[in-house]
């Protein structure tokens, strides 16, 4: 099936929707700010987490772009740490898990773009969607209000969260030193000076594309 967008692609239905991810995360941490935990600011945040699915699945079909594979893992940062900053200022969480996904979020952008601007590219892995996903799960856990006067389940899905962004974080560090090891030496079986192959992260296939798809943009 050909692809409808080629890699240099700006404006299609998958970035449409991932900047209205973007754009709607603000909405729900007003609302998270001024009136705390409801079913409103839940309701919203399950239709935005949804489009996370949709637009991949759209740009799978319709061909995927560097420019999505930037703005997709930015929107999900952005909303991620947008949203729980704003429970914990409402004291819904504690300051010390958001404090501890924020700087590993942050600092994985920095790690990537400094990695990037040496020419050396970090594949994606899947447990960095499942991170995505346990996050997304203890922001809804925060805003459900029946979960409101039982804060130790609240508690536990955010330092769930914790582990495994801590976890991919050490996993990135760790495929971003070998395959920087292998972008300065010739692979076994390389022309002595010609271009290094990067190697795959363990336990993972073959390096993806740097354009975008479900999975490979997430970090």
């Amino acid at each position: 099936m050909s692809s409808t967008f080629g890699p240099t692609a700006l404006m299609t239905p998958a970035n449409a929707l991932t900047l209205a991810r973007l754009l709607a995360t603000p909405v729900i941490i007003v609302m998270v700010a001024v009136g705390g935990a409801g079913w409103a600011p839940f309701v919203v945040a399950v239709a935005v987490g949804a489009t996370d699915g949709v637009d991949g699945w759209l740009a799978r079909r319709q061909g995927a772009t560097r420019s999505g594979a930037f703005l997709d893992p930015l929107a999900d940062k952005v909303a991620v740490v947008g949203v729980m900053c704003a429970l914990a200022g409402r004291g819904l969480v504690w300051w010390l898990p958001v404090v501890v996904i924020a700087a590993r979020e942050i600092s994985m952008v920095v790690y990537r773009v400094v990695m990037a601007r040496r020419g050396v590219s970090i594949p994606a892995r899947v447990s960095a969607k499942v991170k995505t996903l346990v996050q997304g799960i203890a922001i809804l856990l925060a805003l459900a209000p029946p979960l409101t006067h039982h804060p130790a389940a609240v508690s536990a899905a955010m330092w769930l969260a914790v582990f495994f962004t801590v976890l991919t974080g050490v996993q990135y560090l760790e495929d971003g030193r070998r395959a920087a090891r292998a972008h300065r030496a010739p692979a076994r079986g390389d022309v002595p000076g010609g271009p290094a192959t990067p190697l795959p992260p363990r336990g993972a296939g073959p390096a993806p594309d740097p354009t975008r798809s479900v999975g490979e943009a997430t970090a």
